[in-house]
Formats: structure tokens, sequence, C-alpha cells
């Protein structure tokens, strides 16, 4: 009987810049959403985009194959927008989504970070069900970058 490979929660390394596009533009096909002005920097300059700014980014590897990823992307206020979280299509369902929760809001924690914000999409149900069970709470609509965000969310730590 063969022993499926376990699955870890690393941080993002310049190796992994095209799984990270990858993982990105897939979630955004699959949802029937364009690739915006905002999407192509991040996705295109992780490093420039996210992490000097101070962010994180974590990837979920499986036998050295990243099949998941979700950016912290610092914010103005203190606080950390979880962003670019998804998960490839043949590992849903094995709980990954809210281990990369968790690790973003340790990092945030770690960081003194008085919340983690969202913006998403309605038409993402399973995300946004996530999203819920692991403390968010929706928030009024707001100005978004993202002509597909129609949901707030944040969680304070």
């Amino acid at each position: 009987m063969s022993q499926i490979a376990p699955v870890q929660i690393v941080d993002y390394q310049p190796r992994h810049g095209s799984a990270w596009a990858r993982l990105n533009e897939a979630w955004l096909a699959e949802g029937g959403f364009v690739v915006e002005e905002k999407d192509r920097k991040v996705i295109d300059d992780p490093q420039g985009a996210i992490l000097d700014p101070g962010g994180r980014i974590f990837m979920a590897e499986r036998a050295g194959e990243a099949i998941g990823c979700c950016a912290l992307m610092a914010m103005d206020d203190g606080g950390y927008e979880v962003a670019k979280m998804t998960v490839s299509p043949a590992a849903r369902g094995l709980g990954l989504g809210r281990r990369l929760l968790e690790a973003c809001e340790a990092a945030a924690r770690s960081a003194g970070a008085p919340r983690l914000y969202l913006e998403t999409s309605s038409t993402l149900k399973p995300a946004g069900a996530l999203y819920r069970r692991f403390g968010f709470v929706d928030l009024p609509p707001r100005p978004s970058p993202y002509a597909r965000a129609d949901v707030w969310m944040e969680k304070r730590l």
C-alpha cells in the first residue's frame, strides 16, 4: 500500500514563482474571473508586491510540488490582507485552506497585527464558508481594486 506524502506549509521562495503564477491564474480562470491589474502585479512580482512591503506568502507542498498558496499583504493600519488563497482541485478536501489560514493568522499575531482582512466574491461559496468558520465576519461594502469583490471580511486578532 502506497503512502501519500504529507503536506507541508512553507514560506515562499523564488523557486515557487511558476507554481505561484499557475495556481493563481488557475483559480481566477476556474471562477470565471479576468486577471485584473492588481492580480497581475502580485502574480508577476510577488517579491516586490507582497514580500518587500512586509508581507508573507505561504505555499502548501506535497512531495516537493506546490498544491496551494496564500498571501499575507501588509496594510497601512498594521493589519494584513489575506489574498490569493487557493488549493489545486486535486488537493481540495484535505483541510489545506484552513492550514494556510492558520499559517497566516500565526504570522499576523506574531507581528502584532490587530486584524486580518480579505475581499472575495460571493460566487466563491466554499471560500466564504471557510472564512466564516475560521472567524471572519462580514464588513460593509467598501472601494476595492477588484471588480469581482462583493464581500469584505475581517477577523480581529
